[in-house]
């Protein structure tokens, strides 16, 4: 039975910056994806989407979850409220001196609305899109990050997208046990091995990759992981089947590094 539905992949570029992007992956994982019958997708480390939005069908069900709560109020706002989204995210042109102001704000006293432009206009314009280390950026000869005309084209599509979709604010572990079945197909793209406190202290620690394997080894459905290439990966992961591919990786791009990197199936 073909499970699957068609869907316009929402543009290449991801919504924001963010960490650990997987554009130059994404072609290959949503191929393999697209190869795997599935009633239930779920994304476990979603971030800004990478694969999700580049998909081209649908199953039945799609779930996208993050532990990062900022970023999970983004997509919320995004798709429940994209006009007023629009317009709020409007009054804050790309300017050094209203990203140091919304950078040092207390958000303890914002609303969701403001949260989620807050979040969103910070990772659009921070140097190589790292959550933890914010600082602005701007070059010469480089186009701003920030477009208004071009983001909203951009946002609008990406609310659309996630019309239908379930979004989650759990734990990994939390999100396998909860829609694990036999008709699940699982895409975790965890913090690579060595920066594990990229994303903030205490969100993943190194001892969960030995963790996330055994659930892995146990859960009825199916599963794609992507990773960096490392022997201890490999170890780790040694029970499923493991793909290595190649790609250039930097933040600048004038100065690319040819990386490897993993993945992983059941």
């Amino acid at each position: 039975m073909n499970l699957f539905g068609e869907v316009e992949p929402v543009k290449a570029e991801p919504i924001a910056p963010y960490l650990g992007g997987k554009s130059q992956l994404a072609k290959t994982i949503v191929g393999k994806i697209q190869q795997i019958e599935h009633a239930t997708f779920v994304d476990v480390f979603f971030g800004m989407g990478g694969v999700f939005f580049r998909r081209v069908s649908v199953p039945k069900l799609e779930v996208i979850n993050d532990i990062n709560n900022e970023l999970v109020t983004l997509f919320r706002v995004l798709r429940n409220h994209p006009e007023v989204f629009l317009k709020e995210l409007a009054a804050f042109p790309p300017s050094r001196i209203e990203y140091d102001q919304l950078r040092k704000v207390d958000t303890a006293h914002m609303t969701d609305l403001q949260r989620a432009v807050r979040y969103y206009y910070l990772q659009r314009l921070t140097f190589g899109g790292n959550p933890k280390h914010q600082s602005f950026a701007v070059a010469p000869n480089f186009a701003a990050k920030l477009n208004w005309k071009k983001a909203s084209e951009h946002l609008t599509a990406a609310s659309e997208r996630l019309a239908g979709v379930v979004i989650e604010n759990m734990d990994w572990r939390e999100v396998l046990s909860r829609y694990d079945s036999a008709e699940t197909l699982f895409y975790l793209d965890p913090p690579y091995w060595g920066g594990e406190t990229d994303y903030g202290k205490g969100v993943f620690k190194r001892e969960d990759f030995a963790e996330m394997a055994g659930l892995l080894t146990n859960i009825k459905g199916r599963f794609l992981l992507s990773l960096n290439d490392r022997e201890e990966v490999r170890e780790i992961f040694e029970a499923f089947s493991q793909e290595q591919v190649h790609l250039n990786y930097s933040i600048n791009p004038d100065n690319p590094k040819k990386v490897a990197e993993l993945i992983i199936s059941n």
